[in-house]
């Protein structure tokens, strides 16, 4: 099943077309509040009341055009005026190529720059996300190069690929923040862990490491992107084994995703920030959430019914 959902999220064809169903749209909603960025900034000022922080996310990657691109950066250097103004502790997150790394690196570079230097100016972490193992090294080289100038700024890690373990103590050695993930795309046996066991296994190690590098007085921002109840309560334990305060270390989920467990982890006083995506180009986003975490699939099935029902 994970390996059909992460094919449809390639498909151009499932891009265009799975849009338009309506089943599909009712049930993407569970997951993002709406398609702009106004309807993201509803759902991320009803967080605060709740203990909760924010990320915001716009949906988009491998921008294909240098205008495209240099629009994303500007909404995203737009966005973060907002809610400074607004005064939201929400932090944006964003794919380099949505800022045109694929056509060329030192504008995406720039692209960046202008993002981060507004983010610091703001108060405000810049998070970089990761996309496909052919991204890693350039994404590591971008974020290494932007920390040399603007210190808050972190990078997403992803679990499941046998490298990993190299590139976070790389982060760590230089101090950036490391959001750690299970990891989402479709990935070939050489490159990434196949059985999820394995790739648990290998979160929680990567996770240990993180609060011991804490711990031992590292400076690195700890995240842990994961909705695993046990992995979380696994990492909670080794924290508290460790001495490592629990403003020392956060958690990220995403947004309409175990909001029983971010709310009893607020309760705990944990630290949690929601991912709140938004956007149009939400189908490879969404077939990668079904992928990642099959139980969703429940919500698709469920509006099929329900909207049958309406019918």
């Amino acid at each position: 099943m994970r390996a059909l959902f992460l094919a449809a999220s390639n498909s151009k064809w499932l891009r265009e077309h799975g849009v338009r169903a309506g089943f599909v749209r009712r049930a993407v909603s569970t997951f993002m509040p709406g398609e702009t960025f106004d309807e993201m900034l509803v759902a991320a000022r009803a967080l605060p009341a709740q203990g909760l922080a924010s990320v915001f996310t716009r949906l988009g990657e491998n921008v294909a055009d240098l205008a495209e691109a240099q629009a994303v950066a500007d909404h995203y250097v737009d966005g973060i005026k907002r809610i400074r103004f607004l005064g939201l502790a929400c932090e944006p997150s964003v794919k380099p190529t949505q800022l045109g790394l694929d056509i060329d690196r030192a504008s995406a570079r720039v692209h960046l720059q202008a993002i981060a230097a507004q983010a610091q100016a703001a108060g405000r972490y810049l998070w970089i996300d990761m996309e496909q193992s052919s991204y890693v090294d350039v994404t590591l080289d971008l974020t290494e190069e932007l920390r040399a100038t603007y210190p808050g700024v972190g990078v997403c890690l992803q679990a499941y690929l046998h490298r990993t373990r190299a590139d976070l103590v790389r982060m760590l050695r230089i101090g950036a923040g490391v959001r750690l993930v299970k990891g989402a795309y479709l990935e070939p046996p050489a490159v990434a862990l196949a059985q999820k066991s394995d790739v648990d296994a290998n979160y929680i190690g990567l996770g240990r490491t993180m609060l011991d590098d804490r711990a031992r007085g590292g400076g690195s921002r700890i995240v842990f992107g994961t909705h695993d109840t046990k992995i979380i309560d696994h990492l909670i334990r080794h924290a508290r084994a460790t001495r490592v305060p629990a403003g020392d270390y956060e958690f990220h989920m995403l947004y309409g995703i175990q909001r029983g467990e971010q709310a009893r982890l607020a309760a705990a006083r944990e630290h949690v920030r929601v991912l709140i995506a938004y956007g149009t180009y939400w189908f490879p986003w969404y077939m990668r959430r079904l992928a990642e975490r099959p139980a969703n699939v429940w919500f698709v099935v469920k509006s099929v019914f329900d909207g049958g029902r309406r019918r």
